[in-house]
């Protein structure tokens, strides 16, 4: 028997998406600050102290965007290993972007990444009632290509931004 987790969004075959917590924050500075993943997001690591980064994360939390929401990504045992998000919310069109942090290197190449976005994007999509849900990642990261395709993703095409090149994903809704 599977047991409910607090804050529980969604649960996939190997996680389980839930609620950000507080205690949270430890896990999500040490991965923003985190060089190599930062490349991945063809961002700059957070380069403030965890004071600051933390008086941030309690506004997110206190204050949550509507075009916006990020939530935690559990394993089986109830370790944080990254993040799920959706963004650029376009409630009339039932449109978001997705995208997804595993943080904790120990998972990567695992299918944690494939299950946390195929168990998003069927939340998205079956729960929330979108039509679609697309995604941008870096043209030269063929495993998070390849997850995504195995979460049901199709490519369709190209974009640039801030002299990176990116291959834009989209998965529809049934009907």
């Amino acid at each position: 028997m599977t047991t409910t987790i607090e804050g529980e969004v969604a649960r996939g075959d190997l996680v389980v998406l839930r609620e950000k917590r507080i205690s949270d924050a430890r896990d999500d500075y040490r991965w923003r600050t985190d060089v190599e993943l930062a490349r991945f997001d063809a961002a700059r690591p957070f380069a403030a102290a965890f004071e600051d980064y933390m008086a941030l994360y309690r506004d997110e939390l206190t204050y949550p965007s509507p075009y916006r929401r990020s939530l935690a990504l559990e394993d089986a045992s109830g370790r944080h290993i990254g993040n799920v998000m959706y963004y650029n919310i376009d409630a009339t069109r039932r449109e978001a972007e997705v995208g997804i942090t595993i943080g904790e290197r120990a998972y990567w190449g695992q299918g944690y990444g494939t299950d946390a976005v195929s168990t998003l994007a069927q939340h998205i999509l079956t729960t929330m009632g979108f039509r679609r849900v697309h995604l941008k990642t870096l043209d030269w990261n063929t495993r998070a290509q390849r997850a995504f395709e195995k979460a049901g993703f199709e490519r369709i095409g190209r974009s640039r931004r801030g002299g990176n090149s990116f291959i834009v994903m989209e998965r529809w809704a049934t009907t």
